[in-house]
Parts: structure tokens; sequence; C-alpha cells
């Protein structure tokens, strides 16, 4: 029976990962999908700490998994030096700080058929990196709907249902054949925009909830913010390129930003808007601590009455100024 399993490449996309390589690593072994029948290619982005030692070692000890250089250091180069290299059937992107449960690959492969779809993927659930409260608070701001929209792989539907992207996802190899790789001029949101491509061709996507695998976010509060200004930079900025990624939950953090933005510079011309630009403010304050003080209630922690409402505005305001910075990069000179 094994031996009429299709077989899978799972690609690997990473750059100093020293702490999280060799966990991903393990739970992809562990999976119960026959061992004869996938084969784990690892893309490194040059990296400066101990990932490439870890990852020679399993490759001494797996010949089934394989180290590949990645040059130009970004997740959609990756992503294509592994398709190319790739002999499976199926295409799989694994996460390098993620670990799977044991019948990930299963589940992908079987709902991928069962459903006839052209990518599966399953539901994240995020871990905080360090067992800090601020570790804790950032993951629960990543996996609250006020924190993230209806991102629905991260908040996880009932049951299987039809999407517009997955997390990392488990792919037809003939998806590529028809629309082509990865584009290397999107550093990021690659996810998005190869889903986006796919669906525009009239590929299908399922998101089923019994896929789980658990992803471990920063813990870091300044890491925090960096990591959600570049993706809201990298929501708008790949309109320079002629892609459109975003969707309104995307757009939310950006016209927040943009309104208050826009009423406090327009005070000095116009007093009268002070009452929107306080309007508008005082909504969301009341708003962030209705649901910071659900999480502190339900949590029996009155710390989180204190940290949520950071962490929500944290998320929010990273995410919408890097959206506005991506909009502004696209009209300002190269130099800038």
């Amino acid at each position: 029976m094994s031996e009429n399993k299709p077989y899978v490449s799972l690609i690997i996309p990473c750059r100093d990962e020293e702490k999280f390589i060799g966990m991903c690593l393990d739970s992809v072994i562990a999976n119960d999908y026959p061992k004869g029948r996938f084969e784990v290619l690892i893309v490194d982005g040059m990296s400066n700490d101990g990932t490439r030692e870890i990852v020679k070692k399993y490759v001494k000890e797996h010949p089934f998994i394989k180290l590949f250089d990645n040059p130009k250091k970004i997740i959609p180069s990756a992503m294509n030096i592994g398709i190319k290299n790739a002999t499976g059937e199926i295409i799989m992107k694994i996460d390098s700080h993620a670990r799977y449960s044991e019948d990930y690959i299963s589940k992908c492969v079987s709902f991928l058929f069962e459903y006839n779809s052209d990518n599966v993927g399953g539901v994240i659930v995020a871990l905080p990196r360090n067992n800090t409260s601020i570790g804790k608070a950032i993951v629960l701001s990543l996996s609250h709907p006020f924190g993230i929209g209806n991102s629905l792989f991260r908040l996880g539907p009932k049951k299987p249902i039809w999407a517009d992207t997955a997390f990392s996802g488990c792919y037809r190899r003939d998806v590529f054949d028809r629309i082509g790789l990865y584009d290397e001029n999107i550093a990021r949101s690659e996810d998005v925009l190869i889903n986006s491509k796919l669906r525009k061709s009239g590929g299908k996507i399922l998101l089923v909830p019994e896929i789980v695998s658990y992803y471990y976010a920063r813990s870091n509060f300044w890491d925090f913010i960096k990591h959600n200004f570049n993706n809201g930079f990298w929501i708008t900025y790949p309109l320079k390129f002629g892609k459109v990624l975003f969707s309104l939950r995307h757009l939310v953090p950006l016209a927040f930003v943009s309104i208050l933005i826009a009423s406090l510079a327009m005070l000095f011309f116009f007093p009268i808007l002070e009452w929107l630009f306080l309007f508008i403010l005082g909504l969301y304050c009341l708003i962030n601590l209705f649901f910071s003080l659900k999480i502190a209630i339900s949590k029996k922690s009155l710390g989180y009455l204190i940290l949520m409402p950071i962490m929500f505005l944290a998320l929010h305001t990273g995410y919408g100024i890097g959206s506005l910075w991506g909009l502004f990069k696209i009209v300002l000179p190269k130099k800038v």
C-alpha cells in the first residue's frame, strides 16, 4: 500500500534557524507517511549561525534529506530552488520555525485528493518562542479576531472550507507548471501571492482544521513590531510590480493609521477635526480595552489587562505604518 502513495517533496526554506530547525526536522521525520515516499529539501539562505551544521548532521543520518544553498536569502527564491530540484508529484512548503503533527503529511495528501483541490493547508497554533508574559501576550494577539481579523488559518474553521490562502501549503506539482514559480521580486507575502495566482487560474485551495502545525511566534517586543511592519510593507509594496495581494482585512490597519495621521496633521488648519481624531482614537481604545479585559478574565490574570492593549496596538499600528510606507516607497525616489 505504501508504494501506491504519491511521492512528496517537502521544501524547507530557512536562514539562521539553529534554535528551531532540529525541532522542525524531528517532527517531519516522525510523520506517519511512508519514509520511502517523501524527500526533504532544505534550502538555506546562507545562515550565519549553526543552522547548516545542524542540517548536515541530519543529511548524514537520513538519505532523504538534502541541503541546497539560497544565495538570494529570500523565501521565494528558496521555494524556486526547491521546486526545480524536487522529484515529487506533490510539493509541500514547510516553515522552519514550526513543528508538525505526526499525521500532517498524510492528511494533507489525503484531503488533496479527496476534495480534488490544488492546494491544501491547515490551521496554525501559535506558541511563544520564550515562555514570558510578553511572549504569551504576543501569541494571544495573533490568535484573536480583534488582532488578526478573519484570518481563518489562524482562527480555525469548524470544517474543511474553500479559502483564499493557506499557511505553507501542499500543492499538486502541476500547479507550478500552470501558474509559474514564485515571484522573486516579492520578498515576503509569498503564500498570498502564489495562492492569488492559483485562484485566478481557476485553482482551488482547501483549509482543513484537522491539519495542525505549531508555529513559534516572536517573543521579543521589538522583533514583534518589526515583523508586523514588514508584513504590512509587503502587502502594499507589491503594487509596484502590478501585484494586488491585499483583501479588506489587510487594509483595516492602513485605514486606521492613515486616518489618525491625516486628522492629526489637519488639526493645524481645521481645529474642528480634533473631534474626529479623538473619536477614532477613543473608539479604538474602548474596543481594545474591551477585548483585553475579556482575555484577562478568561486567563484569570489582570496582567493581560496591561499587556494586551499594548500588543494589539503594536500589531495594528506596526502593520498599518508598514503598509503606508510600502505605498510611499512606490512613489518615492529609489535612493529613499
